[in-house]
């Protein structure tokens, strides 16, 4: 990511440009960075605090790497504990917001793709409750649950997500980035993700917390507490064993007491926390199809 300060006829302004410089994302730039443009084209004129976009380069013909150049959106990251908890209510607000975005049938984003499976989830090794890892593991043992299809985000989360203050002194979200995996699926997905990382972040009571805030600020989710139990440990098992993958890019954005035995720590007291509240899910019969709803 850099940031240029750009003079023209029309003044100077700041632009970001968003380079895919290794292998691995140079191969799949082409459909991550095309996905990003057309979802910046699509928010564009709908309330949602995303970034403009200025020009793509999806295979590197005119950049040194496949790169997207966008308008720099206005402030920062707030990671610390400290109005942890208010930003969390802006946090479901904006997400209900983002779920509100009217898309037609033709410019829906791909269908979501889930990000972990029972037989991919890595049980800690270390782990003194291995049964709450099986128990977490048996309860995604079964179909996707039926749902309604919603405009999803699908890598919300604190650290997606800019904030500032305005002139009356209150804290106010300016800025939602990071667009490649926006995706066609079920609320809960994004609702279960930015629940895991509010746990990571500020410890399990916050994450187990958010899904009530999201209902607050007029979500839908899930009817059936066996489904919104499916999704939430979904998402928390895709971060196993430890989620170092996210606590080590937020220790470099300043929270240096993020470690991987604290997040290892956190993730566990909260899959403990989501099972403690819900009962065993019943049995249901395999082969359930899902259903795609506007």
């Amino acid at each position: 990511m850099r940031r240029f300060g750009v003079r023209g006829p029309d003044g100077a302004r700041d632009l970001v440009l968003r380079s895919f410089e290794t292998a691995f994302f140079r191969r799949h730039a082409p459909g991550l960075l095309r996905r990003e443009a057309d979802v910046l084209t699509l928010l564009a004129g709908t309330g949602i605090a995303a970034a403009g976009l200025v020009a793509v380069d999806t295979t590197g013909e005119h950049c040194t790497h496949p790169s997207l150049l966008m308008t720099r959106l206005p402030g920062t990251l707030r990671l610390t504990d400290e109005g942890a908890d208010a930003r969390a209510v802006l946090l479901a607000q904006q997400l209900v917001d983002i779920h509100s975005v009217p898309v037609s049938t033709g410019d829906r984003p791909r269908a979501y793709q889930a990000w972990s499976a029972p037989d991919r989830v890595r049980i800690p090794e270390a782990t003194r409750r291995p049964a709450l890892w099986r128990r977490a593991v048996d309860v995604i043992r079964r179909d996707a649950p039926a749902h309604q299809g919603r405009f999803l985000h699908r890598d919300f989360h604190p650290g997606n997500v800019l904030f500032h203050r305005d002139p009356s002194g209150q804290v106010r979200i300016s800025g939602v980035v990071d667009w490649v995996e926006t995706s066609w699926g079920p609320a809960d997905l994004d609702v279960s993700h930015c629940a895991t990382a509010l746990a990571l972040l500020h410890g399990a009571a916050a994450g187990l917390r958010f899904p009530g805030l999201y209902a607050s600020a007029g979500g839908q989710q899930a009817a059936d507490p066996d489904d919104r139990l499916y999704w939430r440990l979904l998402d928390a098992l895709g971060f196993a064993p430890d989620a170092e993958k996210v606590a080590g890019p937020w220790r470099e954005c300043g929270r240096p007491d993020l470690t991987a035995s604290l997040a290892a720590a956190r993730l566990e007291d909260y899959l403990q926390g989501l099972l403690d509240a819900h009962p065993l899910p019943a049995s249901r019969p395999r082969g359930r199809p899902e259903r795609e709803g506007r």
